[in-house]
């Protein structure tokens, strides 16, 4: 179990993470990105497990920005709320807040980010803003197609759902074609939420296989 703790943004702003630490010498940091449903148990669950694979994890509250402590679950009312809050916050904040937890992170090392959903943008950003950054990895990051311009500066990796509502294929395709030295791959069967084991979208086989490809990765650009 993880700690919460508190991190303040270059502008300032405070906002609450939470810390998750190996049992031993940390192999490196993991930024970790929520989803639009908060910090939740699903979050804090994948964080524990990567500092079960050797990593000291910060995983920050970026939703307290619109409002402290957000953590939702997944029916229709938690995805409006989710909305709400991710549609009241805006890239550069978000960077600022990325930075801030990627500072805590370098203690151990070099540094991942990894995001989901919400979180999987902020990941493919993270790879063209934060500087000194070891590697990014990006699960079903929705806004990505909108942030293509913005090129990877780091190593980059990328999780697709085939059957991604949220997420057409043309746009995998044209991150692919654009940035061919990208990571890139597509589950056949999955869709949108694939990794996560609470949801009703959660496809075990790909999240298993898309968890192997995540660890290889960050064995290679973090250690």
């Amino acid at each position: 179990m993880g700690t919460t703790i508190e991190i303040t943004s270059s502008d300032g702003f405070k906002l609450s993470a939470y810390r998750a630490e190996p049992a031993g010498k940390a192999r490196g940091g993991i930024v970790l990105v929520q989803e639009i449903f908060g910090v939740n148990n699903h979050m804090r669950k994948v964080a524990d497990g990567y500092a079960a694979d050797g990593y000291l994890v910060i995983t920050p509250e970026f939703f307290d920005r619109s409002q402290k402590g957000v953590d939702l679950g997944y029916g229709p009312a938690d995805i409006e709320a989710g909305r709400g809050h991710s549609g009241k916050l805006d890239w550069g904040n978000t960077m600022k807040d990325t930075q801030a937890a990627f500072d805590i992170a370098k203690s151990a090392g070099k540094v991942a980010v990894i995001g989901y959903c919400w979180g999987g943008t902020v990941a493919w950003l993270s790879s063209s803003k934060i500087a000194g950054l070891g590697c990014a990895i990006s699960y079903y990051g929705g806004g990505i197609g909108g942030n293509v311009g913005e090129a990877p500066k780091a190593p980059m990796m990328c999780h697709w759902g085939e059957k991604d509502h949220a997420i057409p294929m043309e746009t995998v395709k044209k991150v692919e074609s654009t940035y061919p030295g990208v990571s890139s791959f597509v589950y056949l069967g999955a869709g949108h939420g694939f990794n996560c084991d609470e949801r009703g979208s959660n496809h075990a086989e790909s999240a298993k296989i898309a968890r192997e490809r995540t660890i290889e990765f960050l064995r290679t650009n973090v250690g």
